[in-house]
């Protein structure tokens, strides 16, 4: 079935906040006396708020319940979101390239609403998205494919005409999982991220790429 909608991680892949999140994780696990410096950072790459809260929660022996360790974990989040977290260059121009090729654009975010709109309103490209689904809206988040569902589900598209755009293997996972086409754009400062993302249909050097891969992707489906 032809791909007739895209649906775009933000972390990693629109928004460069991934460096930003070992300082978010240091100023989350200060609160319990860790000198973090992002050791385990591959480990909660791409995942939901609860699922990266759980492991450092085991990782650290932390005995505070699970919905607490969560919501310190976003407030450490949300002003780096709102003030500091920047777009990839090119970003914008990609988006209207891809809105003028009349695919649907769909966002499916493991970060939590709170976070998630301020960031997209900062950089006024919340208007490019038919639906924004976000980590709070599915009880099991990235790999578990009910993110991508749901998020496929707003816009009214089968799994076979989705094309998801991601760069961690959590989030990629999940798209496979769900029965959808993967494009990666994996962060190469990530040592050994190359291998992690060979699962993925397609492998972009980065965000850049996307326009002529859905272009070529079209052509081939008309």
């Amino acid at each position: 079935m032809a791909i007739q909608t895209l649906i775009f991680d933000m972390d990693g892949v629109l928004a460069d906040s991934e460096p930003l999140w070992t300082d978010i994780d240091a100023a989350f696990l200060r609160n319990f006396g860790v000198d973090y410096r992002g050791e385990h950072k591959l480990q909660v790459m791409g995942k939901s708020f609860p699922l990266s809260s759980q492991f450092y929660k085991e990782q650290y022996q932390l005995s505070q319940p699970l919905v607490e360790l969560v919501q310190m974990r976003v407030e450490a989040a949300r002003e780096f979101y709102a003030n500091r977290i920047e777009l990839f260059p090119q970003v914008p121009q990609i988006l209207t390239q891809l809105r003028e090729m009349h695919v649907q654009i769909g966002l499916a975010t493991s970060s939590v609403r709170e976070c998630t709109l301020p960031l997209l309103e900062r950089h006024d490209i919340k208007k490019y998205f038919s639906a924004i689904t976000t980590g709070d809206e599915v009880e099991r988040g990235k790999p578990y494919p009910d993110i991508y569902l749901r998020a496929a589900g707003k816009l009214h598209a089968e799994p076979s005409e989705v094309l998801v755009v991601e760069d961690s293997p959590t989030g990629i996972k999940a798209g496979l999982c769900a029965g959808m086409t993967v494009a990666a754009v994996p962060d190469r400062n990530i040592p050994g991220i190359e291998e992690l993302v060979q699962d993925a249909h397609y492998i972009l050097d980065d965000i850049a790429a996307l326009p002529g891969l859905v272009a070529s992707l079209l052509s081939t489906e008309n």
